[in-house]
């Protein structure tokens, strides 16, 4: 696992970038020969730069986006320091279950910033990508975006609780529907479900989603701030205690011999072979 002490950004590592103007903060993805693809460092770089802009009274809004043909893939399974390790399967699991709570740690510092976020999403927006676009205010998606949340077959659980976001904007039997198939979605049927907001063709993302985030900026920042905080306490009343739950999940599963054999039958392109252990 990468150093959480760390609170500095080494020049040419940069999985997310950091750009602040016209009272807007724009946070770009910005790894697209991974597809984005999602790492421990991905989560504490994010951490470390919502944190930078919470107490920027400049930035009214934030614009979080990505190079690139695709939103966010999922994880790097290429990144250093990807897998965690313990003397024994106990250990390894409560590592685990440390690790994942550090990343919802790291996604709530995003999803509770006073500013509101528009995430704008093109292409593959797949696990961590998803669950990471639900950690916005308010989501526009390109007509190519391809929503999914695969995790089931690949052996694990949902780890950073897509799918209990999915319940509460879509519904329950959406939310199972979706982690417990993997099946992926358009734009068309996650604009349906209430998952994104609006639509539009890929060569108008860009603007069209600077242009809404800079609509809500425009307007007055105590109200708009307050909206934000009061909605979010009404619809994520329950929402601690199920992630804390999910990250348990994600522990026990993470250190399953499924999850070897989810990630070599991918690696091997074989369906896999799922035992219960």
């Amino acid at each position: 696992m990468i150093d959480t002490r760390s609170t500095e950004i080494a020049e040419g590592e940069e999985r997310i970038r950091l750009e602040v103007g016209e009272s807007l903060a724009v946070l770009t993805l910005c790894r697209p020969d991974t597809l984005n693809g999602w790492s421990w460092e991905s989560s504490r770089q994010l951490g470390l730069l919502a944190d930078r802009i919470r107490f920027d009274s400049s930035v009214r809004a934030v614009l979080l986006r990505a190079e690139g043909r695709a939103f966010c893939a999922g994880i790097d399974t290429t990144a250093p320091g990807g897998a965690i390790t313990g003397g024994s399967a106990a250990e390894r699991t409560r590592n685990y279950y440390e690790g994942i709570r550090w990343v919802h740690e790291r996604f709530a510092v995003l999803a509770r910033l006073p500013q509101p976020v528009v995430a704008a999403v093109q292409g593959y927006c797949l696990g961590f990508g998803f669950e990471l676009a639900l950690m916005a205010d308010v989501r526009v998606a390109a007509e190519d975006a391809v929503f999914a949340l695969p995790e089931a077959r690949l052996g694990v659980a949902v780890d950073a609780g897509g799918d209990l976001r999915i319940a509460r904007e879509a519904g329950a039997g959406w939310a199972k529907y979706l982690a417990l198939t993997g099946r992926r979605i358009d734009a068309a049927t996650a604009e349906r479900l209430h998952l994104v907001q609006l639509v539009v063709p890929g060569a108008e993302l860009e603007a069209a989603s600077h242009a809404l985030a800079a609509e809500i900026a425009a307007n007055a920042p105590l109200a708009v701030q307050g909206i934000k905080r009061a909605v979010d306490a009404y619809a994520d009343s329950a929402l601690p205690a199920a992630l804390d739950r999910a990250a348990m999940t994600a522990a026990l599963t993470l250190t399953s011999d499924d999850c070897r054999e989810g990630y070599g039958a991918k690696a091997d392109r074989r369906p896999p072979h799922f035992t219960g252990g």
